[in-house]
């Protein structure tokens, strides 16, 4: 039997694109608006009419299709709503400063106009991100499990590390641009120091909560140091060392977008800032589209990771 509450709810997400269509064919844009070269924002709200419409066909075969519309179609559609309030309040009618809050069919021509440029940039974010991750997990890891295993280690370094670990990493930029003999050496250490902290204080506090009886049982049936750290000790700590890797990543995107605007030939924090320099406001946005989608991609990877690893925990911690 043919639910028509839950078909509504699949037709929300076309039924917001519809209406967007709507009042930007309707209603003529404002003089104060620069002209676009093409109407790229009705383009892509007909790219979008077209995947609802094939999402709400699939719906009616596809169980989890199904499910997934019933329970975001209603929100989408308020995205709809605010994507014409916003449409409303700058192209339309300008009721907000034009050279701050371009229209949608000039963020878009940015897209269109330097795609090469902007794929240079995520290219070059990416690399610096991924190196920068790399040894902060790396040496944050090592840190915790020394930090967490041994007394005698904790002792002597852990006040140190309450010390410099607290600082934001992006307050020792001018020092380390000074020291290193590149800007991209300098914005890689900056991002490591950003997530080496995190990692390790999670690594650490999570192999010192694991219970006592777990190591004692290993000393009893013959383990050996090295059987206690990665076969007992890191294992129990898992969940705690995602969560300090998820607040590292967090705090990398801080790190990169502001070791960027100093120095950096490319990247999405130096393509923003050389961008608000030439007062050029539909790039600032395009490029603040683009790490909205970076930082979504990257940190939904990583707890898929996360679920596949941890999958008893699934469902404890949702993004």
């Amino acid at each position: 039997m043919l639910n028509l509450k839950s078909v509504i709810k699949r037709l929300f997400p076309a039924l917001g694109v519809v209406l967007a269509f709507v009042v930007q064919a309707a209603l003529p844009d404002s003089v104060q608006h620069p002209a676009a070269a093409r109407h790229y924002y009705e383009r892509l709200l007909l790219v979008l009419l077209g995947a609802a419409l094939l999402f709400f066909v699939l719906s009616f075969f596809i169980p989890r299709v199904r499910r997934s519309l019933e329970q975001k179609g209603p929100f989408l559609l308020g995205a709809a709503g605010v994507v014409i309030v916003i449409n409303l309040a700058t192209a339309k009618f300008a009721l907000l400063p034009v050279i701050f809050f371009p229209s949608y069919d000039n963020i878009l021509a940015v897209f269109a106009g330097q795609t090469a440029l902007l794929g240079k940039c995520i290219w070059y974010s990416f690399r610096l991100l991924l190196l920068g991750v790399f040894w902060g997990v790396i040496t944050g890891f090592i840190t915790g499990v020394c930090l967490g295993f041994s007394k005698k280690v904790y002792y002597w370094i852990n006040p140190y590390i309450k010390l410099i670990g607290p600082i934001p990493a992006t307050a020792w930029i001018p020092l380390v641009l000074t020291t290193f003999p590149t800007p991209f050496g300098a914005s890689v250490f900056i991002i490591a120091l950003a997530v080496w902290f995190p990692v390790q204080l999670m690594t650490s506090s999570g192999i010192q909560n694991t219970s006592k009886v777990y190591f004692e049982v290993g000393k009893t049936l013959g383990a050996g140091t090295f059987f206690q750290v990665f076969k007992i000790a890191v294992p129990a700590a898992l969940p705690n060392i995602f969560q300090g890797v998820f607040n590292g990543i967090c705090a990398a995107f801080i790190a990169l977008m502001t070791a960027e605007m100093f120095g950096a030939k490319y990247g999405i924090g130096w393509y923003i800032s050389y961008q608000k320099a030439m007062m050029m406001y539909a790039g600032v946005y395009a490029g603040l589209i683009l790490i909205a989608l970076f930082c979504t991609v990257i940190i939904t990877a990583l707890f898929k990771v996360r679920s596949k690893v941890l999958s008893w925990q699934k469902g404890l911690i949702k993004w």
